[in-house]
């Protein structure tokens, strides 16, 4: 794989600030955006910027968006390998199982709020999810709907299997939701031991794979996962699209309510009477979407397969060693978080800093660590608790204490490592609130 090459379809990896180039390590927030995906976006607008949906807008322009959308459901279905339509919604959708959403958060809230929890019903999840995997539930819980569990997920290949059977056996879990590839520290869920047994209980499983689409090779249909939540824009795409798979059957169940509706979700509607709603993926699709982000998606899934997932998994894995090799002698300033092999870690490397307090002035600025890489080195990681606030406070991690989180993708070379590994050493060298310059 030629990195130069790739990295050059980059364009925000052009820019410097200050006179020197930037090292973008954030990419388990957000990734990067090659100039196919930039061109399908900016194509919409530019070129037939109207209104799609089904009997929407028959003109030239609307079938323009209709048929760009119709691909990008292709294209995502095919990288999911969810299943096709039959023949009576080939002509309109090729996957009756892949729903446009803005992001994992509003996928996951879809499901909360659509599935037909029995009284009594709890959902399981593992103790480090993102906010947006714990509140639906936590909110469902506060209303009485459901009952809110969760185990400890450990680090890696620790995640104990039995632990989740006597819960299974115990408890009357409906729906287990768990974090496929925890944003935290890059552990990798079972996830076809978790949905096995799962099943044998009776229980459905939705993974936020918001972390793993991308990074490794995901088949739905291997997994037999009933929900998947993804968001584009850690995939290359656009911000402000996601996807929610379900099976079909799930889908057509009357029971499972969409999260919205009105406009292009339904056939028919009369005064007095309920609406006659069109079937999925379309009741799930309340409104007019964003088609220049959905023909995005389209854009960037097949950038990622045109790569192909295997190989940036082992270019990421492979830099994420060369990064552990490159802090080890700093192994003393922090605790890492997450296996200790980084080929485990899929690409992410988040470090708590053992001095609290760890600060520092830019000029009158006072800030942390990962504003210090970024003020100091054009450096970019993530800092803060990553969405994970209820681990921090469970474990124990004082907010005193500085966090950072490095995230590889596809675009990285060992310069951004060496870069990132040169800043860290002289981030943990520096005084308590001593004086920095800005970049020039």
């Amino acid at each position: 794989m030629d990195i130069e090459a790739l990295r050059a379809q980059f364009p925000a990896l052009k820019r410097q600030i200050g006179g020197m180039p930037i090292v973008y390590l954030d990419s388990a927030c957000m990734t990067l955006k090659p100039d196919c995906v930039i061109e399908a976006v900016t194509s919409y607008y530019r070129d037939f910027p109207a209104c799609g949906g089904l009997g929407r807008s028959m003109h030239s322009f609307g079938r323009e968006v209709d048929e760009a959308v119709y691909r990008a459901r292709e294209a995502i279905r095919r990288f999911i390998n969810a299943r096709p339509s039959d023949s009576d919604w080939l002509d309109v959708t090729p996957t009756r199982e892949v729903i446009f959403t803005r992001n994992a958060t509003e996928a996951i809230n879809v499901v909360a709020r659509g599935f037909p929890f029995r009284e009594g019903a709890a959902v399981l999840t593992t103790d480090r999810e993102h906010n947006s995997n714990l509140c639906p539930w936590q909110d469902l819980e506060a209303e009485g709907r459901i009952r809110h569990l969760w185990l400890d997920r450990g680090c890696g290949d620790d995640f104990d299997l039995s632990e989740l059977d006597r819960i299974l056996e115990r408890e009357p879990v409906e729906l287990v939701s768990m974090v496929h590839v925890s944003n935290l520290d890059g552990s990798e869920l079972p996830a076809a031991a978790v949905i096995e047994r799962a099943h044998a209980h009776g229980a459905r499983v939705l993974l936020d794979a918001a972390q793993s689409a991308g990074h490794l090779p995901i088949d739905v249909q291997a997994l037999d996962v009933d929900f998947m939540a993804l968001s584009l824009h850690k995939m290359c795409g656009p911000t402000g699209t996601g996807i929610l798979y379900a099976k079909e059957e799930l889908l057509e169940d009357p029971r499972f309510r969409p999260l919205l509706s009105g406009g292009d979700t339904v056939a028919d509607t009369a005064l007095g009477q309920p609406p006659e709603y069109l079937g999925p993926p379309f009741r799930f699709e309340a409104g007019l979407q964003d088609y220049a982000g959905i023909i995005g998606a389209g854009a960037a899934v097949e950038f990622i397969e045109s790569i192909g997932v295997e190989r940036i998994q082992q270019h990421v894995n492979a830099l994420n060693a060369y990064v552990a090799d490159k802090i080890e002698p700093l192994k003393d300033e922090f605790d890492l978080l997450g296996p200790e092999d980084a080929a485990m870690r899929n690409g992410i490397t988040t470090l708590v800093f053992r001095r609290r307090g760890m600060v520092a002035l830019v000029e009158e600025d006072l800030v942390g660590a990962a504003a210090i890489l970024d003020r100091q080195a054009n450096v970019m990681v993530r800092g803060g608790e990553f969405c994970v606030h209820s681990w921090f406070a469970r474990s124990g991690i004082g907010r005193e204490r500085e966090k950072l989180r490095a995230s590889l993708y596809v675009y990285n070379n060992r310069d951004d490592c060496d870069t990132f590994a040169e800043a860290l050493e002289r981030l943990v060298g520096l005084d308590e609130y001593q004086m920095l310059p800005r970049l020039p």
